[in-house]
């Protein structure tokens, strides 16, 4: 491949940006919109701080949703998800320690997370590139 070839020096398909980041907006709206709610769950699932970090990290995934939309300051947005997911995902969706009523819809939900985790690190590789 030549250096023409290349496109690391162009932002992500504006479109996978809208579609990755606009879920991703939507989630943390939901939380911050629902704050009392989220942190009741985020208590029950023995969060630490649970009132300080759920809206702490609803604006972190929030922030950074609209930074790899825009793809303004993308090494920070993509990080900032990425961060929000590495400390979420264990601890809220954590299939092994609940019952087998509920293992299957926690089990969905980290993976799901699992998977954003991913490209929220390939966004960060491309910025990276940049």
């Amino acid at each position: 491949m030549s250096d023409t070839d290349s496109t690391t020096d162009t932002p992500p398909s504006r479109l996978g940006r809208l579609l990755f980041a606009s879920g991703l907006a939507a989630l943390a709206l939901r939380n911050l919109t629902n704050l009392d709610g989220r942190i009741a769950y985020a208590d029950a699932k023995g969060v630490p701080l649970a009132d300080k970090l759920v809206p702490a990290s609803s604006g972190l995934l929030l922030g950074g949703s609209i930074g790899v939309g825009l793809w303004k300051l993308p090494k920070l947005a993509a990080g900032s998800i990425a961060a929000f997911f590495v400390g979420v995902t264990p601890l809220m969706h954590d299939f092994w320690a609940v019952d087998e009523d509920s293992r299957g819809e926690e089990l969905t939900s980290f993976l799901q997370n699992l998977t954003l985790l991913g490209a929220a690190i390939a966004f960060f590789r491309r910025a990276s590139e940049n």
